[in-house]
């Protein structure tokens, strides 16, 4: 690869490594033009002032290894100066790692943090480990958990891996499985929640799902661990499919909401868990198993915090 854009750059030339193979163009240039606004890369690509080995191309153009894009003169922000993210919160995460390598890293994110900023929010996890591992170029998410779940999250170093755990993702080559706190009894023979859900966005930008037959297909399986009589259960939610919301609203369509759910859940059932002292969202992703590119194997789990560790010693005294 050529250098990054300067804050001043004139025209460059990029030659794709062949680790971006396969990668659009636009999200391709959105990793190499630090400080780019999003719409100022679609307009030079709507415009034809990006070309790849001379010739006009469309967004979803995918590059080859060996491609040469020609950039434009752009006037960018300074790449080198990451949004600031308060040095507590990058000790919090650094402390959350729970596996590193070469190519992966995989943390036990704490609950009410963001995995990446916008809506609003500055800055979020991806952001963060951006500004913690300055020297890897490419760090990616690869795949999200919500803002108030808790869990094993894991964020790419390279290319190849990103690559690599998205299609373990579309096959089976990743097991994830989460723990639940739901109201009333779960019963041990429901084992399985399969309904489509459908994805809206509200006026107001949030987003809600619906069981719904127009939506796309989505399988939960479910297990019970703990009985807390009738009042409460906890289940370990394994998602087939990855929906948005999946486990949460699956949890809500088989009558049994998840603890401290703004969205989905049971507002009665919720408050008397926050009684108790459990102010969060009772969903956390404990259970991690992903095939690795050399064939072998990652088995990772990550405990609850204290909160939910107190709360269900107080549910079961």
């Amino acid at each position: 690869m050529t250098t990054p854009a300067s804050p001043t750059s004139g025209v460059q030339l990029l030659e794709v490594a062949p680790e971006y193979a396969g990668q659009r163009i636009d999200n391709f240039l959105r990793t190499q033009l630090k400080g780019a606004p999003k719409t100022l890369i679609y307009r030079i690509l709507r415009k034809g002032e990006v070309r790849v080995n001379k010739g006009r191309i469309k967004p979803e153009y995918k590059l080859q290894a060996g491609d040469v894009v020609r950039v434009p003169p752009l006037r960018l922000s300074e790449p080198d100066e990451p949004a600031p993210v308060a040095q507590s919160l990058l000790e919090r995460l650094e402390s959350a790692i729970v596996y590193e390598d070469k190519a992966l890293i995989v943390l036990n994110k704490p609950a009410g943090i963001a995995v990446h900023g916008g809506s609003g929010l500055s800055f979020g996890v991806i952001e963060a480990f951006r500004q913690l591992r300055p020297e890897a170029k490419d760090l990616e998410l690869v795949h999200r958990l919500d803002r108030d779940t808790s869990g094993l999250l894991m964020i790419a170093k390279k290319r190849s891996m990103l690559r690599h755990l998205h299609e373990a993702l579309r096959g089976d080559g990743v097991d994830k499985r989460y723990l639940a706190l739901v109201r009333g009894s779960w019963p041990t023979s429901k084992k399985k929640v399969s309904a489509p859900l459908l994805k809206n966005n509200l006026r107001s930008g949030e987003r809600m799902v619906e069981v719904n037959p127009e939506g796309k297909e989505a399988l939960t399986e479910f297990r019970v661990v703990r009985r807390f009589g009738e009042f409460a259960t906890l289940v370990e939610a394994s998602p087939i499919t990855g929906r948005t919301h999946q486990i949460r609203v699956h949890a809500k369509h088989a009558g049994h909401s998840i603890a401290g759910d703004p969205k989905y859940g049971d507002e009665d059932f919720t408050r008397e868990i926050r009684e108790l002292g459990g102010k969060r969202l009772f969903l956390h992703a404990h259970s991690l198993a992903i095939s690795l590119p050399d064939g072998g194997e990652l088995r990772l789990e990550a405990p609850v915090d204290d909160m939910w560790q107190k709360t269900l010693e107080r549910l079961g005294a």
